[in-house]
């Protein structure tokens, strides 16, 4: 069997008799010589390349390779010199394509000749380490024709013409610029680098620097940056058309430098149409171009984020502070979820769902939502204004979107506290008096509460529900165990958990004797089923239906609890004193003036008549069944008078119940704290008390430390008594 033999890339010697003769030198190279010049002359067909092959292979085999190679180098040097000379006769547009044919040709010939000194190349050149026939055939074109003196500077700045009037709107060859520049980058990075690309970018910051200038003296921000916009895809497109691949990156930093860094402060600045503008005039496509743009640019982003962050404070503090906004509390807060909106839509469209401009979003509603120490207040009276029943046009999805909205606000909030405090009051009314949307809705905005802030900040109103569940079926066995009179008064007792719902004691009204007989057989039922419980009756909170006729009309009355009370005297009389009603019903002095006013000075509720007549209430007054009384409905609701003086004082009030809510809290705070640390300066505990409870409040750091002493002076903590600033907690 034959064995297989494993072939290798070898140049055998040619099995013919060797011409050993020195002499003969002279003669092989004028026949290369001569093959040479035909190459160069377009007549190479008639050669034939292995003869020549063989007689450059003897040369080098005879050990003539140096002169050889020498011969070669002065042989294409006087080639390249013919070829010089004729590319700097050429003149006008013509230069760069007689520069591309000679290119051409020298590529060719250069190939050829490679093939026919292959032998030198891979033993002598090697051997020698001397630069390859193909690559020395590069320098001498790089030495002898790029760098001619009439050629280098001509072929520059004819690329440079050709370029800046592409940039001016002309058609040029881009072909013949992609084949000069490619030739360039053939004959080394170096040569593409300095003969090139170095002019061509110091030429382009002065194009796009002048350029610039012109657009910002006559352009608005919004045009400036499409024509940036414009250049710098210009740019783009032309490099990867006939420039190197690495230059990208250098030109558009050109571009970015001079177009949009160097004018970035004046751009987003810009009187009448700078980067406020486009936020007021929600121009999303220059937003989103300027964000685009900058982010190019060193500090791009953060500078945008700031000025947003500043104007949004700006008018947001306007808002908060303008005495004529702040009158509507639910238009208030409408106007700041439509501010929100806004900034959502902006950094979601214009800046790309950006995580940094919404942190700085935030921020700023914060900051400024916070100045105004109703907001907790307003905030909840919108809560409470959308899911009160009867809103007009407002249905269970829409509750819902308009909630999840407020919670956004609602986590701006640094008093969540005072929030809490106010909800819980609009949300006993609301479930007091029947006017929530839907229990679903009511349910839903304490998960997203609870959620929020935990468990603790939403016991207490989950309470309410359940106490409103517990009361109707109550009411149920009440009335299934009640016996006797079907026509005596019917009542809805809502049985309500002192430390859940914000009642204040009060003092119980002298109730007409029909209700006293069914509110006692109530007490009766209720204490019976329940042992060691005490009833109170909270009269002030109360509503009733009643009927009436006036002058031989029925009407339905819903009225509160104090005016049926008032009501039912004139059952058993035509006239009574203002000292009488008083006297007979017991009710307090301020709530009885804005009952009678209720009832006798509203234009067509006036179920009362009152001498003499006036607005106003007073000791001396007189009042009368008023049979004239008409209206066309049957059921006629009579609200109650509320006087615009008394709100201030309640809204005192309830500050107040929220500080000295907070005074356990922050005692409590500090308790963990210390219990922990064992010993701690006071500075940390300001710090660590504050961490602990911003969730809801932000403590000040005054009443910090007035808790801090009354711990001090229970014996939780002790000074220390060599550093009066360290605590010591004791066990």
């Amino acid at each position: 069997m034959n064995s297989q033999k494993k072939r290798t890339n070898k140049i055998e010697p040619f099995r013919h008799r060797v011409d050993s003769d020195p002499k003969s030198f002279d003669k092989s190279w004028k026949k290369l010589e001569d093959a040479i010049r035909e190459i160069y002359n377009h007549n190479a067909s008639g050669l034939s390349f292995e003869e020549l092959y063989r007689t450059a292979y003897n040369l080098v085999l005879h050990k003539h390779g140096l002169k050889l190679y020498d011969k070669l180098t002065e042989n294409l040097k006087g080639h390249l010199k013919e070829m010089c000379r004729s590319i700097e006769d050429t003149q006008g547009s013509l230069f760069l394509e007689e520069l591309q044919r000679r290119w051409a040709d020298h590529n060719k010939a250069l190939q050829m000749i490679r093939d026919i000194l292959m032998y030198m190349d891979r033993t002598f050149v090697t051997t020698n380490k001397k630069t390859p026939v193909f690559d020395l055939g590069l320098e001498l074109w790089r030495d002898i024709v790029v760098r001619a003196p009439k050629i280098h500077g001509r072929l520059l700045d004819t690329l440079l013409e050709l370029i800046h009037r592409e940039r001016m709107g002309e058609m040029i060859n881009r072909g013949l610029m992609r084949s000069t520049t490619k030739m360039l980058m053939d004959l080394g990075s170096s040569v593409y680098h300095d003969d090139f690309e170095k002019p061509f970018l110091e030429v382009s910051a002065s194009f796009y620097s002048g350029e610039s200038q012109q657009f910002i003296e006559c352009c608005d921000c919004g045009e400036y940056l499409k024509k940036a916009e414009r250049r710098l895809a210009e740019e783009l497109e032309r490099v990867s058309q006939y420039m190197d691949a690495k230059t990208t990156d250098k030109i558009t930093s050109v571009v970015d430098t001079e177009m949009l860094s160097n004018h970035m402060q004046r751009l987003i600045l810009m009187e009448n149409s700078g980067l406020v503008n486009m936020f007021v005039d929600d121009k999303h496509e220059d937003l989103s171009r300027m964000y685009n743009l900058f982010k190019r640019v060193p500090d791009g982003h953060s500078t945008i984020r700031s000025v947003m962050a500043s104007h949004v404070k700006e008018s947001g503090k306007a808002l908060v502070s303008d005495p004529e906004k702040i009158k509507d509390p639910v238009e208030f807060v409408q106007r700041l979820l439509n501010e929100k909106d806004k900034y959502d839509e902006i950094i979601s469209i214009s800046f790309s769902n950006d995580k940094a401009f919404q942190n700085a979003l935030n921020s700023s509603f914060e900051n400024f939502i916070n100045l105004n120490n109703r907001s907790p207040e307003f905030i909840s009276l919108f809560v409470d204004d959308k899911l009160r029943k009867g809103v007009k046009g407002a249905n269970e999805e829409d509750v819902e979107t308009v909630l999840d909205k407020v919670m956004m606000l609602f986590r701006y909030l640094q008093e969540k506290d005072v929030f809490e405090k106010y909800y819980k009051q609009h949300l006993a009314k609301r479930l007091l008096s029947g006017k929530t949307t839907s229990d679903e809705a009511e349910r839903s905005m304490l998960v997203k509460l609870k959620t929020e802030c935990g468990y603790q900040f939403t016991s207490k109103l989950e309470g309410m529900f359940n106490d409103l569940k517990t009361s109707h079926d109550t009411m149920q066995s009440f009335y299934a165990n009640l016996s006797g009179d079907t026509d005596s008064p019917t009542i809805s007792v809502q049985i309500l958990t002192t430390g859940s719902w914000p009642t204040q004691p009060c003092t119980p009204c002298k109730l007409p004797p029909e209700i006293v007989d069914i509110s006692e057989k109530f007490r009766a039922f209720y204490l019976g089923t329940h042992n060691g419980r005490r009833l109170t009756w909270q009269t002030n909170m109360g509503n009733a239906d009643i009927k009436a006729m006036f002058g031989g009309r029925r009407h339905e009355l819903n009225v509160s609890t104090y005016q049926m009370c008032v009501l039912m005297l004139f059952n058993s009389a035509d006239g009574l004193t203002y000292g009488d009603i008083e006297q007979a019903t017991g009710i307090p002095h301020a709530d009885l003036k804005r009952c009678l006013q209720s009832l006798a000075c509203v234009k067509g509720k006036n179920v009362l008549r009152k001498e003499p007549m006036s607005k106003d209430i007073s000791e001396d007054d007189t009042f009368h069944y008023n049979d004239k009384f008409t209206s066309k409905l049957v059921k006629v609701k009579i609200g109650t008078v509320v006087a615009q003086k008394e709100t201030e004082p309640e809204k005192l009030e309830t500050r107040q119940r929220v500080e000295e809510d907070r005074k356990p809290q922050i005692e409590a705070a500090i308790v963990r704290i210390m219990k922990s640390r064992r010993v701690l300066d006071h500075n940390s505990i300001i710090t660590e008390v504050t961490k602990q409870l911003q969730s809801r409040f932000l403590p000040n750091p005054v009443v910090i430390k007035k808790r801090i002493e009354s711990l001090i002076e229970r014996e939780f903590l002790e000074r220390d008594k060599v550093d009066r600033k360290l605590y010591r907690y004791l066990a």
